[in-house]
């Protein structure tokens, strides 16, 4: 069984099968090879080296899968995804929501809450600030779980 599939990557040769989906199939084939004219990726060989070269299609299907992880993954976006609600008496609320699919950073939480909370105090003319409340979670969804944080900040004012 491992030497009939294995021949199967080897040799893309056409199969030909009895039935409905067969005969649809065929003429989808058919019909691309009529409109374009051509395979979408050319049959060459990319050499790299003396001694290394990769097939074109090879190297094609793994730039789409990295693309692919990239878009998912998105390394350069931020961590973390920051809202902030004024309350009265200068208290800030903050919620915190990290990436669903990160590759680092999953404890940073609080250094991501006091950073914001430092930044607000020396923006506001602040002389400092008293964390209230804070807390971290988990939410469970279909796609995977998220970590959450939140938190109240009371800022104080200088004296003077």
């Amino acid at each position: 069984m491992v030497m009939l599939l294995a021949g199967c990557a080897q040799n893309p040769a056409a199969v030909r099968a009895d039935g409905v989906g067969a005969k649809a199939s065929e003429a989808v084939a058919k019909a691309a090879a009529n409109v374009i004219g051509a395979p979408l990726i050319p049959d060459a060989t990319i050499q790299l080296g003396p001694s290394v070269s990769y097939p074109l299609e090879k190297l094609v299907y793994w730039g789409i899968w990295v693309g692919a992880a990239w878009l998912i993954l998105d390394p350069l976006a931020p961590n973390w995804r920051i809202e902030e609600t004024r309350l009265p008496e200068d208290h800030v609320h903050f919620r915190m929501e990290m990436k669903r699919y990160y590759s680092g950073g999953a404890g940073e939480a609080r250094v991501v809450f006091d950073q914001r909370a430092r930044a607000l105090m020396r923006a506001g003319g602040y002389g400092g600030y008293e964390i209230v409340e804070y807390s971290e979670g988990i939410e469970s969804a279909l796609f995977g779980a998220q970590r959450t944080a939140a938190g109240v900040v009371r800022f104080r004012r200088t004296a003077g």
